[in-house]
């Protein structure tokens, strides 16, 4: 039809341009008496051809009215054909609405529930009608659907190319009556107040800023509409709507942000954590899911809010503080026995540390060694020494003779030969499953441990038969200290000096030396434990120093510092050269150490295919917030993310671009944007 009707324009057109033409043409003759005109034309023969070019006029009009007539009728036909006759009333009653359009989209026809809405759609492009249809129009998939809004009301479109049919099911009622299940589906949620034991003594729970913080949950849950209930006295369930529950994102739940501020003027470190979930019409499965999420909000350092969808990734809010210390010796003696037990129901033990094992990994990993040998049972540590730090293996091959190494570790490879359904599996200072030093062990084992102090991300070992990640310690050695000397077991578990030096060097590498933000009591004590055993600190500081071609590299690589942001750094190394993980880390520390460094990022090349950037922090902002962002993680104050890319660009402009994103939300306060990069 449409070709027909620009045919039809153009016969018009050519017809209209001759008529005016012999209309000049006739003008300009009789006005200028050309050829004699008045005398050999009579009036009489001039008003006979008017007469006839009328009248061929109105018999044109009239074939082209019949013509869109019979078209218009054979369109209805070719409906007829489409959706069978004497149907039109049905669809109406099922108010969905046909339209069919030509090869330019141009909308031919349209049924009655187009003209009963006053949708006036003839002879328009459906696309610019409705640029969200594009899409059908483009993909050849007749199961492809579009939803658009017209007049306040939603319909459902489908298109079968072939017959340019445009199917609009009105689907309004059904979506109001989803959008309202939507908001009344349940979330269930647990609150837990961080440090309350450590805070509150016995049964007086009425101090001022305890109270105070009560009340704030309280008025928090009334506003939001949450039912609370007290679980504990530092715990409560949570239930609500999903409408409720979008109003708290939207909020970026602030009441962590307000019971911090009231923990920081009234100088006691309470803190909020909270598991939520939602997505899941089992309130049971709920309550499990947010009780996992707040598990990994309190492994994570407490201070946030982990929400779980069902089948969906875990999304963190908050964690702008740092791990609060525990004190608290009867529960790692509870866990040093529960793991002694692990043990000792185990045939071997295997125990490993992350890639690119430094000497805190190292010595976690001699730690739990001394323990399997005070049971007598037969471990290894799995050691791949191209996958080492270059001070660690200087410190294997330094303190360890080849025959007593040989004893000690085992590769990867011969790792898997021996692993069977009663090995037990031991993983140090890393809990996520790709960055462990022989990543197949972790499908092959049946029991696995793991002993962490970094801030729990969401990709995680499954199901470990004993986990304990504390982000609040200062090493993985501080923790393995603590299980060697509270455990119950006697009598206690001998550490060789050696072992102990190791691991007093990789306390002095987390801890920087006790000079980090993270460094508390349990740090010194865990030296102390160290110390007992004959710990030698001056060798423990020898395995930690550079020789003078790292220190060269590492003062190179803080001598190309950027500041995008107020007290935060970037700094690139050379990217014609390899680094090691270790030199980039020391480079980080380097640039904290300058007055006025809040945060620094340092990015160097590790392998071909390999950017690893090391970000630390004086405790002002929570560069493991970011590092995660990036895919990394780590700790409050010191973090990690790795590349897989050779661009420097791609790694700089993903830092760029975090920073710009997220670096209020990891911060208790924004830093302003240096004037100089506006």
């Amino acid at each position: 039809m449409g070709k027909t009707i620009r045919i039809i324009k153009l016969i018009s057109f050519i017809i209209i341009a001759i008529e005016v033409l012999l209309g000049g043409v006739f003008s300009i003759i009789y006005f200028n008496n050309f050829f004699d005109f008045y005398n050999q034309v009579k009036p009489e023969y001039i008003a006979i051809t008017m007469a006839i070019i009328i009248a061929v006029d109105c018999l044109f009009v009239w074939v082209i009215i019949l013509v869109l007539s019979s078209l218009r009728q054979k369109t209805d036909l070719k409906a007829a054909a489409i959706i069978g006759s004497d149907v039109q009333e049905a669809y109406n009653f099922a108010m969905i609405g046909l339209a069919i359009t030509d090869d330019q989209n141009v909308v031919l026809w349209t049924n009655d529930l187009f003209k009963s809405r006053h949708i006036e759609i003839m002879d328009m492009d459906i696309i610019e009608w409705q640029p969200e249809l594009a899409t059908l129009r483009d993909i050849a998939n007749g199961d492809q659907v579009a939803k658009v809004v017209v007049n306040s009301r939603t319909y459902q479109v489908k298109l079968l190319q072939e017959a340019g049919l445009w199917i609009f099911k009105d689907i309004t009622d059904y979506e109001s009556i989803y959008n309202y299940s939507k908001d009344q589906a349940p979330v269930v949620g647990i609150l837990a107040i961080d440090n309350y034991d450590d805070v509150v003594r016995g049964d007086d729970d009425f101090n001022d800023v305890v109270t105070k913080v009560k009340n704030d949950i309280f008025a928090y849950a009334k506003e939001y509409g949450i039912l609370l209930r007290r679980i504990k006295d530092d715990s409560y369930s949570m239930l609500c709507n999903y409408e409720s529950f979008a109003k708290m994102v939207e909020d970026k739940f602030s009441i962590i942000d307000k019971v911090r501020g009231e923990s920081i003027r009234g100088e006691i470190p309470l803190t909020l954590s909270m598991g939520l979930a939602h997505d899941f019409p089992d309130v049971i499965k709920l309550n499990d899911l947010a009780n996992d999420a707040l598990d990994i909000a309190m492994s994570r350092g407490g201070d946030q809010v982990v929400v779980s969808a069902y089948g969906q990734e875990m999304k963190f809010y908050g964690g702008k503080s740092e791990a609060q210390e525990k004190r608290n010796r009867v529960k790692t003696r509870v866990l040093a026995d529960s793991l002694i037990s692990l043990i000792n129901a185990s045939d071997r033990v295997l125990i490993m540390g992350h890639a690119m094992m430094d000497m805190d990994a190292f010595g976690a990993c001699l730690g739990m060694k001394a323990i399997c040998n005070r049971l007598k049972k037969n471990s290894r540590i799995v050691v791949d020494l191209k996958n080492t730090e270059f001070k660690t293996r200087s410190a294997m091959t330094s303190s360890f003779g080849k025959d007593e190494l040989d004893k000690l570790v085992v590769t990867s490879k011969e790792a898997e030969d021996l692993i069977n359904g009663n090995t037990l599996l031991i993983v140090v200072d890393v809990h996520t499953p790709n960055m462990v030093m022989a990543p197949k062990l972790i499908d092959k084992a049946a029991k696995i441990v793991v002993i962490d102090h970094h801030r729990r991300a969401e990709e995680y070992i499954d199901s470990p038969v004993f986990n304990h990640i504390d982000p609040a310690a200062s090493s993985a050695c501080e923790l393995i200290s603590e299980f060697i000397r509270f455990s119950s077991i006697n009598p206690r578990i001998e550490l060789p000096s050696t072992y102990a030096t190791i691991m007093l060097s990789g306390i002095f590498l987390d801890s920087s030396y006790f000079k980090s933000r993270n460094t508390g009591i349990r740090t010194f004590e865990a030296a102390t434990i160290l110390k007992e055993y004959g710990a030698d600190n001056s060798l423990a500081d020898d395995f930690l120093k550079d020789d003078y071609e790292e220190h060269k590299e590492v003062t190179d690589i803080t001598t190309n510092l950027e500041t995008p942001y107020y007290g935060v750094v970037i700094a690139t190394a050379n990217p014609d050269r390899l680094y090691d993980h270790a030199t980039i880390a020391k480079a980080a520390n380097l640039c904290l150490s300058f007055k006025g460094v809040h945060a620094a990022f340092v990015m160097g090349k590790v392998s071909n295919r390999e950017y690893r950037v090391s970000a630390r922090s004086d405790g002002t902002i929570n560069v493991s917030l970011l590092a995660e962002r990036l895919g990394g993680g780590g700790h409050f104050t010191s973090a990690a993310v790795t590349f897989n890319t050779s661009d420097p660009r791609e790694v700089k402009n993903a830092i760029l671009a975090v920073l710009e994103s997220s670096l209020t939300e990891a911060t208790n306060k924004g830093l302003p944007k240096n004037s100089e990069e506006d």
